[in-house]
């Protein structure tokens, strides 16, 4: 599916890799709109990305959290709206989420549910609730036929973490949540086959991202040290590369597909 021409939808698009790959899809001719938190830089970011391209399609920002569902549904209201882009929606990829370490018994005692409640929601029942929501309008949108793929309709990329398979000590609902996301890419994207609408997730590594930050440059060096090849941590550019050949290889459904360097984390 081609870029140009198309509305894309990013949550947790304000930073880290929503914001890379909100970049790399308005770089490549797509229509987009940032969602992330009220209190984000969603605006800002919205408005950089429209200025970095005059003449090129818009990008919008919408305020909303993925929990919940009124938020959820003007965002993609918005990104079927005449002025979120050249065409209709047909791409949405799943950044936004937590990750807030607990042990299950730990220095303060037995880790709270809410916490654990917390982590699942956001990332599991967030990740859900967009994608319910963007399927029910993408298969509004007329099939596309591009010059090696199609027809299609829309694709939604989910993002899971190699938590999903390794996770450490201290990451009982992170893994738990992203675990999940992994599981429910195969039934979905059978699901949404019969409406032209491809479902893949990736399982990212170790990533400059915004959790990262808060290091010392000195331990995300030793974390990027622990990765195979490249010996470094992740890219958010190279997230949204993954992104960008998702959307244009339509043979790419159903599938996790690991981001990760061949690091195979230790338990902590």
């Amino acid at each position: 599916m081609d870029l140009a021409g198309a509305t894309a939808l990013v949550t947790g698009g304000a930073s880290g890799l929503g914001a890379a790959t909100a970049r790399r899809l308005h770089d490549g001719g797509a229509g987009v709109v940032v969602v992330d938190l009220p209190g984000s830089r969603g605006a800002e970011f919205a408005e950089e990305l429209t200025a970095s391209r005059r003449g090129g399609p818009p990008v919008l920002f919408a305020a909303a959290d993925v929990t919940d569902e009124a938020q959820v549904a003007a965002a993609v209201d918005l990104a079927v709206s005449d002025a979120s882009g050249p065409g209709p929606l047909r791409i949405v990829v799943n950044c936004a989420g937590i990750a807030t370490p607990g042990r299950v018994l730990g220095r303060d005692g037995v880790l709270p549910l809410e916490q654990f409640e917390r982590v699942v929601r956001v990332n599991l029942f967030g990740t859900f609730n967009v994608l319910r929501l963007a399927a029910a309008a993408m298969v509004q949108a007329e099939p596309v036929t591009t010059e090696l793929g199609g027809p299609e309709r829309g694709v939604i990329v989910n993002t899971a973490s190699v938590a999903a398979f390794e996770g450490q000590i201290g990451q009982p609902a992170y893994s738990a949540s992203k675990g999940a996301v992994h599981a429910m890419t195969l039934p979905i994207a059978r699901e949404l086959a019969r409406s032209l609408i491809r479902v893949v997730t990736i399982a990212p590594g170790i990533f400059e991202t915004p959790m990262m930050a808060g290091l010392s440059e000195e331990a995300q060096a030793s974390l990027g040290q622990q990765v195979p090849h490249p010996a470094r941590l992740g890219r958010p550019g190279e997230y949204a590369n993954l992104v960008a050949h998702i959307v244009d290889n339509a043979m790419l459904n159903g599938e996790t597909i690991r981001l990760d360097g061949a690091i195979r984390m230790a338990p902590k």
